[in-house]
């Protein structure tokens, strides 16, 4: 037992099957609902059938599980070689609703296959100009991304937008049982049960939904057991200004991809992250990225709550992670578990992800805090904040635009939220001493 502990926090250990197995499911409990919750979004606020959904979720499944494994091999310099667990990021949410709505999901995939490209240049130089997103930039588009998120929530609680019973008081009380479940697991649990409470929210909703109003599974009844991926299931449609804006979604998260591997490096190894492992994790995003949009998998990131788990227990063995990966992938090749995830009622998401919505908006001011709270600082966040945010609430504002960008800046508060507080930052001089006066 001492030696698989021991084996289990060596980075090239090599502990038992039976050892490695339980950390690894724990890993992938912690990130499956994370994971599979913004394809199903996608797909319903999209209006897809049943079929197209199923897709989205076995790709989302197939692409974490590859670029787990990538990440954690690093193969010809793609891939940060640290323990992770890969997933689809919420953060590009907003962009990604916000392009489908305009253009459809082919543009999407389109947007994202040159962003990715894009991105794996960015993490050649990522040292170079990491100085050029200071916690105030990331901290502003953290924090827009979770602002931008609530309405999503919101919609599922109420019922998803098109319902008939839009509204039904009982949408409300499922969603709110769901949040009740998932905090008291996130506030009195401990270790492995306090990293559930999401998936444990979904699956108090899920019964209670399925003995109150009741669930069609037709879906799961038609959908196959075993199928592979579908390359260019949906084909690639390049829309100039989905492109600029996924691309400089792909900025924003490469700066969030770095405080991820930076968090690895710091609570697992008590040392600094290498600048071959920060840029070989962005470019490991990239080439996965532009790999999914080959086959329908959406852009993928470390997830937090797993870089979470590692720096708690300290299992850091690549092997635990070769099987999580390999068990993700699996899981994308069998149709029947997506169709069981497209079940998943609207309400009992909202009820869920709103924790999570919750948590990248504190994030935002967590990073925002980490510079001293001074005039310039505050004016930059501030300005940025009030322009991004209120040019979506008021989108005719900028209605002199060309549409392809007017949609794209009034869409989500992301891309304007991250103009400003960059070009700001570069521009306002550097004065840490003049303090903020009401």
């Amino acid at each position: 037992m001492d030696n698989n502990l021991n084996q289990l926090r060596r980075l090239d250990g090599n502990p038992s099957f039976g050892a490695a197995f339980p950390h690894a499911l724990q890993h992938i409990l912690a990130m499956l609902v994370g994971n599979i919750t913004p394809p199903i979004i996608i797909a319903s606020t999209l209006g897809l059938n049943d079929a197209d959904r199923i897709i989205l979720i076995q790709a989302a499944m197939l692409i974490a599980g590859i670029t787990t494994l990538i990440q954690t091999k690093s193969l010809l310099g793609f891939g940060m070689g640290l323990p992770n667990t890969m997933g689809v990021a919420f953060a590009y949410m907003p962009i990604l609703l916000t392009i489908g709505n305009t253009y459809g999901i082919n543009a999407i995939f389109g947007a994202q296959l040159i962003a990715a490209l894009a991105s794996i240049f960015l993490g050649v130089i990522m040292e170079k100009i990491s100085h050029l997103f200071p916690p105030v930039v990331s901290g502003t588009v953290v924090l827009c991304i979770g602002l931008s998120l609530y309405g999503t929530a919101m919609n599922y609680i109420a019922g998803g937008v098109g319902n008939a019973q839009f509204g039904d008081p009982k949408f409300i009380a499922i969603a709110a049982i769901t949040l009740i479940v998932t905090l008291a697991f996130n506030f009195f649990g401990k270790g492995m049960i306090k990293s559930l409470g999401m998936l444990a929210g979904i699956f108090a909703g899920y019964i209670i939904w399925f003995l109150w109003i009741g669930i069609d599974y037709s879906s799961i009844t038609n959908a196959s057991w075993v199928a592979l991926p579908k390359f260019l299931h949906f084909k690639p449609v390049f829309e100039p200004g989905a492109i600029i804006a996924m691309i400089l979604m792909y900025v924003v998260q490469a700066v969030q991809t770095i405080g991820d591997v930076s968090s690895t490096a710091k609570g697992a190894f008590n040392r600094q992250a290498t600048d071959q492992e920060l840029g070989g994790a962005v470019k490991g995003t990239g080439i996965c990225g532009a790999l999914g949009a080959l086959f329908g998998g959406l852009p993928t990131d470390p997830f937090s709550q797993n870089v979470g788990i590692i720096v708690t227990t300290k299992v850091i063995a690549k092997k635990v992670f070769y099987i999580v990966g390999s068990i993700i992938v699996l899981a994308g090749l069998i149709p029947k578990f997506g169709a069981v995830m497209t079940t998943i009622p609207y309400p009992v998401l909202g009820g869920a992800t709103i924790t999570v919505f919750a948590a990248i908006t504190m994030s935002g001011i967590e990073l925002i805090s980490e510079q001293p709270l001074n005039y310039r600082n505050k004016m930059i966040v501030g300005i940025s904040l009030a322009v991004a945010v209120g040019l979506t609430n008021v989108p005719g504002a900028v209605a002199f635009l060309p549409q392809e960008v007017s949609s794209i800046i009034t869409g989500s508060p992301i891309v304007m939220g991250f103009l400003l507080s960059f070009i700001l930052n570069i521009i306002v001089p550097k004065d840490d001493s003049i303090p903020f006066e009401d």
